[in-house]
């Protein structure tokens, strides 16, 4: 069986475990602590990073795109694609993944200038994905491609953040809005992070930062439960 190295909090291992669970790959994971992480990862890491994935003839894969890429070659691809048409996959799945640590570094923002000169690069990402979405279910029609599950961990944590602190990255984006919440509603945000995930999120980016104050704001005030949004109310003040 493959098995993953991984870090809870990783954007880049749950894309790499969202195309595991599209592929019903069977797979084992073991997390580790990145401000802790052991010897033996150093060892087998070639740039100390996660994911990485050991593959069932021992091999060692790093890098999200490249190991995603492997998937597909190893499983068979989750469609069948012309050169031109992977070429456009990989491109839009790069706008996604060169935005993971944009985003990071985003909700890590301790004040209000901080936040809003950091989340500027990113609205751009979520601008452009609005003008070329048409409104289907997914980023290129009915079923989940590559595309969608690269875009996953930062609509995940969209999510996650509008529910814990009331700011939405999406606001001016409703069909990136859509997608989200089919991309929810489908399960696979879900399937693609440990059972603890909200918890182990929220500790890291809705504290002692910028949107922790918000969310000490909100608390203050919830909302009616009528109006809350049941796509994670985990993280809302909804009863």
């Amino acid at each position: 069986m493959i098995k993953l190295i991984s870090f809870k909090n990783c954007p880049f291992v749950q894309r790499v475990m969202a195309a595991l669970a599209v592929k019903d790959i069977p797979f084992e994971i073991e997390y580790i602590e990145l401000s802790n992480k052991p010897q033996w990862f150093f060892d087998i890491s070639p740039n100390g990073q996660v994911p990485v994935l050991i593959t069932e003839n021992d091999t060692i894969l790093f890098e999200s795109d490249a190991i995603v890429e492997y998937l597909d070659d190893k499983y068979a691809p989750i469609e069948s694609l012309s050169p031109e048409q992977k070429a456009l996959d990989r491109a839009w799945s790069y706008q996604a993944s060169k935005h993971y640590m944009v985003q990071c570094g985003t909700m890590s923002s301790k004040d209000k200038e901080t936040f809003e000169s950091r989340f500027e690069s990113l609205a751009k990402a979520f601008a452009k994905a609005e003008k070329k979405l048409t409104g289907k279910r997914f980023f290129k029609g009915e079923s989940i491609s590559n595309v969608d599950i690269a875009w996953l961990p930062l609509l995940h944590r969209a999510l996650i953040i509008k529910q814990g602190s009331g700011f939405d990255m999406l606001a001016e984006y409703p069909k990136v809005q859509q997608w989200q919440s089919e991309l929810y509603n489908s399960g696979l945000m879900n399937k693609a992070v440990p059972d603890d995930f909200i918890e182990v999120f929220s500790h890291f980016y809705l504290t002692n930062n910028y949107l922790a104050s918000l969310k000490n704001n909100n608390q203050q005030g919830c909302m009616p439960k009528s109006q809350c949004d049941t796509r994670a109310t985990s993280l809302s003040c909804c009863g």
